[in-house]
């Protein structure tokens, strides 16, 4: 059976017994967006070496317990599923519907992968998406700490092999075949706390905190799933760091497109030392008028959000063959997010930054091409 995707009469991206098929022109094309990147920077504006520290120590800690050797992820793959077969295809089948649905384009990212990794990363991703739902859902006005902590006691369920449902039997499958550490999930329900307690954020540091907690997490929750293959040039910290930097920039750029819809429910997600550099505060955010301070603001906002995709490169570079593509497809199209804030000059307070789906489906491409250059070439 083939699926085709069009972008107009043709050409076309086909998706044929699970495989993905690009036409050459649009490879070709592709190949010359790949260009060097700029210098970049060694450290943040408005992060302090402490900071960075506290976030390290949690890295490392997540590098050492989910760091198996080949040979022990190989026996582990081959014992028996405590799940019936038929059972546990459609617990798969139901996340991967998910991730279709809600996340085109990282979705077609993954249909290069193995079977495995496939179903792997669209159970994480489901119960990702399942924990955010729980603050930012349609049934967000019933949450309370009695909920993240029944959640987080389902977590620990999930990990110990005894499952609530038929999706989280779907993470559970995952966590018995690949080596994952039950931290980086419990840190992003810490992250769904935050989001209860805390609607401003005093300076960088506190967001970047934050930004780890519900999105830096996802990298770390990957990288065992994505795989470091043995021939890497570059330590399993590097690219563990390089996941953590491409959440942190994911997630300041889903900050950065949401400035307008957080102020409506009264949260502001930006530093408030860094508003008062540029003579702005929550009352500027609250009136909706772009101002010249307020594009000042944002560019500084901006090259921020990029120089952390800029440090993500190293690492997407670094991890499986077969893997690279959806990451490289999440980081290609946030990218695209912060030049369309960018295009909307820098009105993200009655504007939504958006990529139209033609480009998002011209991401791929470009994304499986830089998937298979050498890690030495950046894109911009």
């Amino acid at each position: 059976m083939c699926i085709t995707l069009s972008l107009s009469s043709k050409p076309c991206i086909g998706v044929c017994n699970g495989s993905l098929q690009l036409p050459k022109s649009m490879v070709t094309t592709a190949q010359t967006e790949v260009i060097t990147a700029p210098k970049r920077p060694n450290t943040f504006p408005g992060l302090t070496k402490q900071g960075i520290s506290d976030i390290d120590l949690r890295v490392q800690e997540v590098v050492r317990r989910q760091s198996w050797t080949n040979s022990l992820v190989r026996e582990v793959n081959c014992r028996k599923s405590r799940f019936e077969p038929m059972f546990i295809d459609d617990a798969y089948e139901k996340c991967r519907n998910i991730c279709a649905e809600y996340a085109k384009t990282f979705y077609l990212g993954t249909l290069l992968m193995t079977k495995e990794r496939q179903k792997a990363i669209w159970a994480i991703y489901v119960w990702c998406r399942r924990t955010d739902e729980l603050v930012d859902g349609p049934n967000a006005e019933y949450m309370s700490p009695a909920v993240l902590e029944r959640w987080e006691e389902r977590l620990q369920d999930i990990f110990e092999g005894r499952p609530y449902d038929m999706l989280d039997a779907a993470l559970s499958d995952t966590v018995f075949n690949f080596p994952l550490d039950i931290k980086p999930f419990r840190d992003m329900i810490e992250g769904m706390r935050m989001d209860t307690r805390k609607s401003r954020y005093e300076s960088f540091q506190e967001l970047y905190l934050y930004c780890y907690y519900v999105a830096g997490t996802v990298g770390l929750m990957t990288v065992p799933v994505m795989g470091i293959p043995p021939e890497s040039s570059v330590s399993a910290y590097t690219i563990y760091n390089a996941a953590l930097y491409l959440g942190i920039g994911n997630q300041l750029t889903n900050i950065l497109r949401d400035v307008g819809e957080d102020a409506l429910r009264g949260r502001v997600y930006l530093p408030q030392d860094e508003l008062a550099q540029f003579g702005l505060t929550d009352k500027d955010v609250f009136s909706r008028k772009v101002t010249d301070a307020w594009r000042d603001f944002m560019k500084e906002q901006i090259i921020r959000a990029r120089s952390f995709f800029n440090l993500a490169e190293e690492g997407a570079s670094q991890l499986d063959k077969d893997s690279r593509w959806p990451v490289w497809s999440s980081l290609i199209l946030y990218r695209k997010i912060l030049d369309a804030i960018e295009d909307n000059d820098y009105d993200n307070l009655t504007k939504r930054a958006y990529v139209g789906r033609t480009k998002k489906l011209l991401t791929l491409p470009l994304a499986y091409t830089r998937a298979l250059s050498k890690p030495s070439l950046y894109l911009r």
